[in-house]
């Protein structure tokens, strides 16, 4: 079946399953909103797949998230909002108007420029919608996880010389934050407002080192999650390979496992 038919059949599928009279129920009592929370981990799914580099679940996943936006545009050609071929139209069009180095005879001297014309590009976007930008952090979306928002509008405010230059007052800045932290949670009477504020500002400082450091912190702290769970496994089997139960083993002695597992990643 060529790619064209399976497109055709997929929308008819969908239509389907919101059809007022045979449709699935679940299906036709669904919104944008609630629709939402199933984008989001279908997209995570993707990530997770293409970690773990299991192919065969990719395709699937991709597939899921395929469904999401066909979902979406059933319900935008319910409400006679717009469909599926206009969304297609859309993308292609906007694709091929980015990249003029690609589809026209402009030239570009270098990545930067290419960086450059991308954005002024999205900029005329806006204009010609009347969604024009009061701040350059509007178009940085309120619903991103809160590394990758924090690093965005960072980068923003990079782009337009609001950072430093050097590392050094980077890290001088974590290091304040982590003694405003400490200021706080030290004190006789803890206010656990004060305290949540001063570690919001303590990770807002270490997301900018990360940045300064050519990272991108929902990948660093993505690896680190994955190092601590393949050692606290790691941790478990030990246990049970002592015949023990996890609960009734003492920070000291849990701590020591910990240890030999390091190790025997080292070997």
């Amino acid at each position: 079946m060529s790619a064209s038919n399976s497109i055709e059949q997929l929308l008819s599928i969908m239509a389907t399953l919101r059809d007022p009279e045979q449709g699935c129920p679940w299906d036709k009592k669904q919104s944008f909103d609630t629709i939402v929370p199933h984008t989001i981990e279908e997209t995570y799914e993707v990530v997770d797949a293409i970690q773990n580099q299991d192919w065969d679940n990719l395709k699937e996943e991709l597939g899921d998230l395929l469904f999401q936006v066909i979902f979406y545009s059933q319900m935008a050609k319910e409400q006679q909002l717009f469909d599926f071929e206009d969304v297609l139209e859309v993308l292609n069009e906007k694709l091929v108007r980015r990249h003029p180095h690609v589809f026209s005879d402009e030239k570009f001297a270098s990545e930067q420029e290419i960086n450059d014309n991308w954005e002024a590009e999205k900029a005329k976007e806006k204009a010609r919608s009347g969604n024009v930008e009061k701040s350059i952090l509007d178009s940085v979306p309120k619903s991103l996880p809160a590394l990758s928002r924090a690093n965005k509008i960072q980068k923003r405010c990079a782009k337009h010389g609001f950072d430093w230059d050097t590392i050094g007052p980077v890290v001088d800045k974590v290091h304040e934050e982590v003694q405003e932290v400490l200021d706080e949670a030290l004190q006789v009477t803890v206010v656990q407002e004060k305290v949540e504020d001063e570690l919001g500002d303590l990770l807002f400082a270490t997301v900018n080192l990360v940045r300064h450091l050519n990272c991108n912190p929902e990948v660093a702290l993505g690896k680190a999650n994955n190092k601590f769970e393949r050692r606290f496994r790691a941790v478990e089997k030990k246990v049970q390979e002592q015949g023990r139960k996890l609960d009734d083993c003492d920070l000291e002695y849990l701590d020591s496992l910990w240890d030999l597992v390091k190790q025997d990643e080292r070997k």
